[in-house]
């Protein structure tokens, strides 16, 4: 028999969870790292976006590896931690709070990422399997095209799918919804894709 959710006991355990997540999402890595190197605010640079793909337009791949590596990590680590302390239902709601917190940081009065390597963070956690076909999906595309921008999308659009095939429907639920707010992060991209003037890998502006 299911016993019904106390809701007064379990709310600030939910919230908390959320909280965070969010807070550690909303850690500008792109932001720390460039300056920490000198190279001044990344919000100055190419298309004013604090992701791994802007500061990769400094001209320093170390930094950009570096931003890459702490954007994804912070997702990871807080879901883990959640996960370890509280169980799957908390851990997903903490994956909910820091891909929000990449794209939506309070410290950057809410102007952030894309998320997509936050969204490939906390999949790691959840479900490192589907991350290793969002990556085998994301070289594919990236390969085939030279487009990031439309690889990010398919892998991310393609991972709900995936995800409700091995029959994780929570967490299937949860990705569609981080796909559906990567893709409109991408607005820009898109309008670039379907005009032929979108930058492809390789290939300087």
């Amino acid at each position: 028999m299911l016993h019904p959710i106390n809701w007064s006991l379990a709310l600030p355990y939910y919230t908390a969870a959320f909280a965070f997540g969010y807070l550690c999402g909303s850690i500008p890595f792109g932001m720390i790292v460039t300056r920490l190197a000198g190279t001044g605010d990344i919000r100055a640079i190419g298309s004013g976006n604090i992701g791994a793909t802007n500061v990769l337009r400094t001209g320093r791949k170390g930094l950009a590896i570096a931003t890459l590596l702490g954007d994804l990590l912070k997702g990871t680590l807080a879901v883990l931690l959640v996960y370890r302390l509280y169980g799957q239902d908390l851990a997903v709601l903490a994956a909910l709070g820091a891909v929000l917190g990449h794209v939506f940081p309070v410290w950057l009065r809410f102007k952030g990422g894309k998320g997509v390597a936050t969204f490939l963070g906390v999949l790691i956690a959840l479900s490192w399997p589907v991350a290793l076909a969002f990556c085998a999906i994301f070289l594919a595309i990236a390969g085939l095209s030279r487009y990031a921008s439309l690889a990010s999308m398919v892998a991310c659009i393609a991972t709900p799918a995936l995800l409700w095939w091995l029959g994780d429907r929570q967490e299937a639920m949860l990705f569609a919804l981080l796909a559906a707010l990567v893709v409109g992060m991408h607005h820009a991209n898109i309008r670039r894709l379907i005009a032929g003037t979108e930058g492809r890998i390789g290939v300087k502006a």
